[in-house]
């Protein structure tokens, strides 16, 4: 069941987001399983109406055979999310012998923030499409939003729509789109790009943001760099100067984490290897939550679990290997001082999955670099985190005096 963009509906102290796939209780983010969501939406959407379990198999379970216990259980998730209970029934009620009835009245729910930017990405239109790198691979790109042209660097695991609907990268959207034009592609080997790229070389990475860059006719804009994408935007805006105009970095590195002589951190690095190559594919997230732990320690269940399933939908086991492999083995610092655009790098000092020693090395090797620190311990930063604010106004004010 696929919900309508920007469709928000409210019942009770309930209020149902279905742009970013949210439910929140008296304004406080409710942790909802991707399957008890849609059961509630559903429901929702149907007030009053008798809802029998052939209703519901086919409504949320695509026709796919449900058991009796397993349709039971998310019921019951459902009225545990929404604060009900099979005593009470004060908005699910069991008809016996016949099916269900949502009893709530809904409502449309208004979508206004404070400052009135959207209030989420339902609100705004992204265009998806493909272009070709050098070597054949099909990379796919998006744009978001309007004014000067940001270009955003390919990096570790996106998925242009799965981000959109994701509680760990909706805000980055949202709010660099309620400033700038915003350009994301998906890296080779990863999201809607081409899965079965053989090259995965810095090389060719650069060569996929220069197809972006061509195929939407912009000859220089301003990039910021994410992650792994720092390191692709620091080489680029080397190799190729006269595109660059500004340079933003968030927690970066000029070496990847086979290349910094930490034998610890090898060690580890090579045993998380052999997890994602025996548990990334599964069912059970376990393996999968190792990482999403180390990127957001500060994450909430919901949050975690999003990213545990962006994980598994945005590359194959094999390929988050060699991409992990591939950016581990990268070092760009012989390329750093070639960079003349002007450059802004932004770290968190807790950051546990790139130290926060390495971000002020990547500042240490650009001419004229501006180094911002910033508290937190989160690798990516989430909306409800004091850093996020920081984060945003230190890149407006950076990315002001261009015009892309």
């Amino acid at each position: 069941m696929e919900p309508e963009r920007g469709e928000r509906l409210r019942f009770a102290d309930i209020e149902i987001d279905c742009a970013a796939y949210e439910i929140r209780k008296a304004g406080a983010l409710c942790a909802v399983e991707p399957q008890v969501f849609d059961l509630i939406l559903y429901l929702a959407r149907r007030p009053d109406q008798l809802v029998t379990k052939d209703d519901l198999i086919a409504g949320v379970w695509g026709g796919r055979i449900v058991s009796d216990a397993a349709l039971s259980s998310r019921i019951k998730s459902a009225r545990r999310v929404l604060g009900d209970d099979g005593q009470q029934q004060r908005l699910i009620r069991t008809v016996h012998g016949r099916g269900i009835r949502f009893v709530g009245e809904v409502e449309p729910a208004p979508a206004q923030r404070r400052d009135g930017r959207a209030a989420s990405v339902g609100d705004l239109r992204q265009e998806i499409r493909f272009c070709t790198s050098a070597d054949g691979t099909r990379i796919a790109y998006a744009s978001v939003g309007s004014g000067p042209v940001l270009v955003k660097a390919g990096n570790w695991l996106t998925h242009l729509d799965y981000d959109w609907e994701s509680p760990v990268w909706r805000h980055w959207i949202r709010d660099l789109a309620a400033d700038f034009t915003l350009i994301r592609y998906d890296q080779r080997g990863n999201g809607l790009s081409d899965w079965d790229a053989a090259d995965l070389s810095l090389d060719a990475q650069l060569g996929d943001l220069k197809a972006v860059l061509d195929a939407v006719g912009q000859a220089r804009v301003a990039l910021l760099g994410v992650s792994q994408g720092c390191a692709i935007g620091a080489a680029f805006a080397a190799r190729y100067p006269d595109r660059i105009s500004r340079l933003a970095l968030y927690g970066g590195y000029a070496r990847g984490w086979a290349r910094r002589g930490d034998q610890a951190t090898l060690a580890k690095r090579q045993a998380l290897l052999t997890l994602i190559a025996h548990g990334w594919g599964q069912d059970n997230p376990a393996f999968r939550q190792i990482f999403s732990t180390l990127f957001m320690p500060g994450g909430s269940p919901d949050q975690i679990q999003w990213y545990n399933e962006l994980q598994r939908r945005t590359a194959s086991p094999a390929n988050a290997r060699r991409i992990s492999e591939a950016f581990g083995g990268l070092d760009i610092r012989d390329l750093l001082a070639e960079i003349q655009a002007p450059a802004l790098i932004l770290h968190a000092r807790g950051d546990q999955a790139v130290p926060f020693a390495e971000g002020r090395l990547l500042a240490a090797g650009i001419p004229g670099a501006h180094f911002v620190p910033l508290e937190g311990d989160n690798h990516l930063l989430l909306e409800d985190e004091p850093t996020w604010p920081r984060f945003l106004g230190e890149l407006r004010s950076f990315l002001s005096a261009t015009a892309g």
